[in-house]
């Protein structure tokens, strides 16, 4: 069950209905990945990182992150000469909007910071290999 709410996200960002009728699937990302790297809520020493309020704000944090990647926020507009200028970083991942630079600063355990970092430097993820499974031609194995 996830920690934020509709209602909680629409307080940092205002989400179009029009555009996004339901956030749920927001929500389930910025959910999952709090799951994966947030929890447990204390180290290996039994220091306390996250409590139900912190979660729930990382959670908060990087739903706004999701939902405006959708939906580019507006910077400037301009009713003469229409013009319109969006709020838009060049980058990759949570560094890419201010919500989720948020994220990454609320998670005080440092673990969303440490996985965006793996993602951006390309060391997250799968790697792929090659294993033999057969066996080896009898010519061969004497040249190996």
């Amino acid at each position: 069950m996830a920690y934020t709410t509709y209602e909680a996200v629409s307080k940092i960002v205002k989400i179009k209905e029009s555009i996004t009728p339901d956030a749920a699937p927001f929500i389930e990302t910025a959910h999952y990945l709090v799951t994966k790297f947030c929890l447990p809520a204390t180290d290996e020493d039994g220091i306390l990182y996250h409590d139900a309020t912190s979660l729930e704000l990382v959670e908060r944090w990087l739903t706004a992150h999701f939902y405006s990647i959708r939906d580019v926020r507006a910077d400037t507009e301009k009713a003469d000469v229409v013009q319109r200028k969006v709020q838009y970083k060049v980058d990759l991942n949570l560094n890419q909007t201010q919500y989720g630079q948020q994220a990454m600063l609320i998670d005080i355990s440092g673990e969303l910071a440490a996985w965006n970092e793996k993602v951006v430097s390309g060391k997250a993820g799968l790697r792929a290999g090659l294993t033999w499974l057969g066996t080896p031609d009898p010519d061969e194995s004497a040249t190996l």
